[in-house]
């Protein structure tokens, strides 16, 4: 992978950026995200009445010796959340056209600096086959932040990916954090069935849909040889030889469009987050722009 976006300028501009985590999420202690439950920071959220089995130490006696009754003072409650990426590693993503991998992975990348940036946990999960493969461990903090991003160059997108099983046998954490899902969707496996599984998990879940401008709009025409990078062979079904016509231009512009739609209304019927973004936009406006619109980022 040639092909980079990702360099000092990329992420100081994410530094004023925030992830904004909308499920009621339970995390861990010690982070920055502000949750509805009440906790132990300094910043003071409320009062209540006390009840029996409560904290003395938290009356407030001034209000007592105004009120003669017992309140404790609540404070706001910060949690630290788990950010878990899933990057579709398959040929589809990357091996003939390298500036959709360097897209994918820079969304990958600008996700995980936000999460570390808020002291957030982090892991990236390579999907390949039925697998999701974790090269990099869990990550805290941004000097480990910054050697796996060193490495991305180094990832190989080939052969194919199993979005729903390689996701449903993964290791996820319960109910604390993002889960983002990055891929070209373009693929036989039942990625809703992952999703399904992420919310089951109490997961806020994200999809990225990263299409080159080819896919969005191909001009070919007359005939052509259609190769499937994610083919075993040349012999292998999904390659054809067609002639293409306007109608077939036109019915494949029909048919992807209904396809975005269908994702967009399924992840909405979830609860989830869904962009499709194609990789001749700059990628600065789809990340501030596309994911501000998720309401994801703030």
């Amino acid at each position: 992978m040639n092909v980079s976006y990702l360099n000092d300028d990329f992420f100081s501009r994410l530094e004023t950026c925030a992830l904004n985590l909308k499920r009621e999420l339970s995390g861990f202690f010690g982070g920055k995200h502000l949750v509805r439950t009440y906790g132990q920071t300094v910043e003071f959220a409320d009062y209540r009445e006390y009840m029996l089995g409560d904290d003395i130490r938290r009356i407030d006696w001034n209000l007592f010796s105004r009120f003669e009754k017992y309140f404790l003072k609540l404070f706001t409650d910060e949690r630290q959340m788990h950010t878990q990426i899933y990057l579709d590693c398959s040929a589809s993503m990357g091996k003939i056209n390298p500036q959709k991998a360097a897209y994918a992975t820079a969304f990958a990348a600008a996700l995980g600096f936000l999460s570390v940036h808020n002291m957030d946990k982090l892991s990236f999960r390579l999907l390949r086959g039925n697998r999701a493969e974790d090269p990099y461990g869990l990550i805290v903090g941004k000097t480990p932040f910054f050697r796996t991003v060193s490495m991305f160059d180094k990832i190989d997108f080939e052969e194919d990916a199993d979005l729903e099983n390689a996701i449903v046998g993964s290791e996820v954490s319960q109910g604390n954090g993002l889960s983002v899902i990055i891929s070209d969707f373009f693929t036989e496996s039942n990625w809703k069935k992952a999703v399904d599984y992420l919310s089951y998990k109490k997961r806020q879940v994200l999809l990225i849909q990263v299409l080159a401008p080819e896919e969005r709009d191909p001009s070919y025409s007359g005939r052509v040889n259609l190769i499937d990078s994610e083919a075993a062979d040349s012999l292998d079904e999904r390659n054809m030889k067609v002639r293409i016509t306007r109608g077939m231009q036109q019915a494949y512009e029909e048919a992807l469009n209904d396809y975005i739609e269908d994702m967009s209304s399924f992840c909405a019927s979830r609860g989830a987050g869904f962009i499709s973004v194609s990789t001749d936009k700059p990628i600065e406006k789809a990340i501030f722009g596309e994911l501000l619109k998720t309401g994801i980022l703030e």
